[in-house]
């Protein structure tokens, strides 16, 4: 993948896309991804891991309810990283990341994921660029053991918000009754390292993308839930996956009465 620079592409929605148009289109999708969620539950050959990343205030949280809560939750799990536990500092930085990985014939759902390690940490010069380094390498292994091992196809998504709309949404936190649970005072300070944040991203993308990234616009909630839906939805299509049929009897004895 060639160098991305994030401060070059667009955080609103493509001119050519109808709003209207696609909210009428994202209930058809939804509708698909009930039944295509149902038939990877039942067929029991692949697992889907979608990775949601994205600065505070992107709406990794909508994307879970608006695009993932209509499906059967029996076949669909979200897990949202926080910070590590003491417990799980006591480990590598990937042991409390793959003991959630999916099970074949589930779509796991990581709110903020593994490479979390990779950029907050990195920002806050927690730790130095050699172990940011050997950890690239490990989050690469860690998804090629996934995808070859358990035939676990993974769609990683980066949430692109202007800081603009992000302090906007941030504010609206202090002012919105219905919003003010998620206040939390460190997202105003984490905000102010928004062009550190966007550096460190950058070389996500570019250091770790034998699964490649789709760098979703953001500012408008309606089309990156739209374009994350469809995504989701062609790639369980192309899977060509099929109902399970009754096991072939061979003759009369193995018909019990």
């Amino acid at each position: 993948m060639p160098s991305i620079k994030l401060a070059d592409i667009p955080t609103t929605a493509p001119k050519k896309v109808d709003k209207e148009q696609s909210k009428e289109e994202m209930q058809t999708i939804l509708k698909d991804l009930d039944e295509l969620q149902n038939l990877l539950y039942a067929e029991h050959k692949h697992s889907l891991l979608v990775v949601l990343q994205g600065m505070d205030a992107s709406g990794k949280d909508g994307v879970v309810r608006d695009v993932f809560g209509t499906m059967n939750p029996m076949g669909v799990v979200v897990t949202p990283f926080k910070a590590p536990t003491a417990q799980e500092m006591d480990h590598d930085f990937l042991w409390r990341i793959h003991q959630h990985a999916p099970g074949k014939g589930t779509i796991q759902v990581f709110n903020r994921s593994h490479y979390e390690d990779v950029l907050v940490q990195r920002v806050h010069k927690w730790v130095d660029d050699d172990v940011i380094t050997k950890r690239f390498g490990a989050i690469n292994d860690f998804e090629k053991l996934l995808r070859d091992h358990n035939s676990t196809h993974i769609l990683k998504f980066y949430l692109h918000v202007s800081q603009g709309a992000q302090m906007a949404r941030l504010e609206e936190r202090t002012q919105d009754p219905r919003k003010m649970w998620k206040y939390n005072e460190k997202d105003f300070a984490e905000a102010k390292l928004f062009k550190k944040y966007q550096k460190a991203y950058e070389d996500v993308f570019k250091e770790c993308n034998k699964i490649p990234w789709y760098i979703v616009p953001a500012d408008h909630n309606w089309y990156k839930e739209y374009f994350i839906a469809k995504t989701v939805r062609d790639t369980l299509k192309s899977l060509k996956m099929k109902f399970p049929k009754l096991p072939k009897v061979k003759n009369n004895e193995d018909v019990k009465p």
